[in-house]
């Protein structure tokens, strides 16, 4: 039965969080607040927080400026995975991405559907593995990021959940 095994101890994580948007600042990034609440209350540690416009280049520089540091064990993006031209977060992964996490984004759109509905297609939430560090994107609805949050990452990010999770894999990422 999956679920948190309480006999295992918790590994907290460092965390980066990074808004995208053209239209809020992180004064008005309520989106981000619930995420850094949630990773903090879950008792990972935030180890930054910045928000960039919707330009995939400077997305994916900030990307690898974090995936360079050591000890940034994963990286969450609010915003940008939508269909509009300015939505570019998803390309920007993909221009820092060794490997692609499809799962992610396929769970993250069946569980959003039980909230949304159909609109739920609109929505290009994904992750990937860059240099040993994983970076989830997820849409920038306030509803998405707790979908996101609320029924994967928390599991998946403590290292208590079993029967597997992200954290247990983390030594081994780097492998050739």
């Amino acid at each position: 039965m999956s679920g948190i095994d309480e006999a295992r101890t918790f590994i907290p994580i460092n965390i980066a969080l990074l808004t995208v948007s053209d239209t809020r600042s992180l004064a008005e990034d309520t989106s981000g607040d619930i995420l850094a609440e949630r990773i903090t209350g879950a008792g990972h540690n935030l180890a930054y927080r910045e928000l960039l416009r919707d330009d995939a280049k400077e997305i994916a520089q900030r990307l690898r400026d974090w995936t360079a540091i050591e000890g940034i064990d994963a990286v969450i993006t609010t915003g940008g995975t939508g269909l509009t031209g300015r939505d570019v977060t998803p390309e920007a992964l993909a221009m820092v991405a060794d490997k692609d996490i499809p799962g992610f984004g396929e769970l993250f759109r069946m569980l959003s559907y039980q909230n949304i509905g159909t609109s739920t297609i609109q929505s290009r939430a994904c992750a990937v593995l860059a240099g040993g560090t994983y970076i989830f994107a997820l849409p920038g609805s306030r509803g998405a990021v707790k979908d996101g949050w609320d029924m994967i990452l928390q599991y998946q990010l403590d290292s208590r959940h079993s029967p597997c999770n992200f954290v247990e894999l983390m030594p081994r990422l780097k492998e050739t």
